[in-house]
């Protein structure tokens, strides 16, 4: 399962209620939340959360307050997506989802309320995630010191676990904010196993999904989303693993395929196709120079951890990155069998307005390099009325095949497959 490719988080479901109804009253709402904690089936999940453990490489643990100070150098273990300097500040920048480098990690749903909310909240419900810790922490007292004690001095003993809940919540109509229910929830749990609350080093995670009248109670089984697993450099707008290899998937990529991301960025999409796809071959390329120094990088860190597990030469990977301008790519007609790419939605890079002439000339362009006949695009963008008013130009070239909608941080975009007349 921890090698599937379109999935963020996995998580083992404790129990699933399809339609629990929620008092109107925020008190009682919150209490039938920490009564619920007895009444569920925590056995077998857990002993899932165990088996997972004892298979799970060991992962250093990450400090969040050291974050800062670690140099680059530690930025390649064995995982080879540990966060460097580099990454930090651009994961904040990145995407919400990921509130703050992990201070929330989304799960299957979205994660807070809002999950397009700036990633400055992300940041601050970070801060309330430690207070309501120390709530947890006092509504148990004195107890959990001394269990705490205990769990250092009789090591022989079962060792105390530490323990944190995330509320996920999304619908307007609770009268409870996600981290009420994360913090009430949390201490029934902390009551029911005796387990000590830890924010950051915490060895369970129990997840609390509410969406709307759908409340699911679950046990992570990831540390940190799965789509994090190959880029190392991250830009304004990097594009997650995960979504790269839905995009991929949709163009069915064949043996010898040429593959290419012309607005390639920090290279997420090539990546993952190299990693996943090694009998076609990939070209990124991307017209800021910054990006093209980022996915080079990203591809660098992949060949360092290609190496790692052969011991000696890294067996090289399929894929080239060049510098180049999207209008006028130095490619012949004709020779390129997919392009996969993730359009400008003009916001974070370039505007909504140079999208009315950047697009159409984008789709001339790939047209002119895609084989006609068996060329095929997939193109993500949330510009939707923009690219539909290119698309109708290019008939001639393109012809929709299906469009997929998709969440991207909380912003409503779709990626469309085309095919080449």
């Amino acid at each position: 399962v921890h090698r599937l490719r379109s999935v963020d988080n996995l998580f083992v479901v404790v129990q699933e209620f399809k339609d629990y109804q929620f008092k109107e009253n925020k008190e009682d709402a919150l209490k039938d939340l920490e009564d619920l904690v007895k009444k569920l089936p925590w056995t077998d999940p857990l002993k899932v959360w165990e088996l997972n453990n004892s298979l799970k490489k060991k992962k250093t643990k990450r400090k969040k307050h050291n974050l800062q100070s670690t140099a680059s150098k530690e930025q390649l273990n064995d995982d080879g997506a540990e966060e460097g300097t580099d990454q930090k500040d651009a994961s904040k920048q990145e995407d919400c989802a990921q509130n703050a480098a992990g201070a929330e990690p989304a799960s299957g749903q979205d994660t807070e309320e809002t999950r397009g909310v700036a990633s400055r909240n992300g940041e601050e419900e970070e801060e309330d995630n430690e207070q309501s810790d120390a709530k947890d922490e006092s509504q148990a007292g004195s107890g959990s010191e001394t269990k705490a004690g205990d769990g250092e001095t009789s090591e022989g003993e079962a060792k105390v676990l530490k323990f944190r809940v995330t509320c996920n919540r999304a619908g307007d109509k609770h009268s409870f904010t996600s981290n009420e229910a994360a913090r009430d929830f949390g201490g029934a749990v902390q009551e029911h196993f005796q387990w000590k609350a830890d924010m950051t080093n915490f060895d369970v995670e129990v997840l609390l999904n509410i969406h709307s009248n759908e409340v699911v109670v679950g046990i992570a089984l990831t540390e940190e989303s799965l789509h994090r697993r190959n880029i190392t450099h991250f830009g304004p707008t990097t594009l997650r693993s995960t979504l790269a290899y839905g995009m991929l998937r949709l163009c069915d990529p064949q043996p010898t395929d040429i593959i290419v991301d012309p607005m390639c960025g920090t290279g997420a999409i090539p990546i993952e196709g190299a990693t996943e796809w090694p009998s076609c071959y990939h070209i990124a390329g991307d017209n800021n120079p910054q990006a093209v120094k980022r996915a080079a990088n990203n591809i660098c860190s992949l060949l360092k951890k290609n190496e790692n597990k052969e011991s000696s030469t890294s067996l090289g990977i399929p894929l080239d990155i060049i510098q180049w301008d999207i209008c006028n790519l130095p490619l012949r007609t004709g020779s390129v069998d997919v392009i996969v790419t993730d359009m400008p939605f003009g916001k974070r890079i370039g505007s909504k307005k140079k999208n009315w002439d950047l697009y159409p000339a984008c789709l001339m362009e790939m047209g002119r390099v895609c084989t006609p006949g068996t060329g095929r695009a997939v193109l993500l963008t949330q510009d939707k009325k923009c690219f539909a008013k290119a698309l109708s130009r290019m008939g001639h070239i393109w012809r929709k095949g299906q469009t997929v909608w998709v969440n991207v941080g909380g912003l409503h975009a779709a990626v469309y497959l085309l095919r080449r007349t």
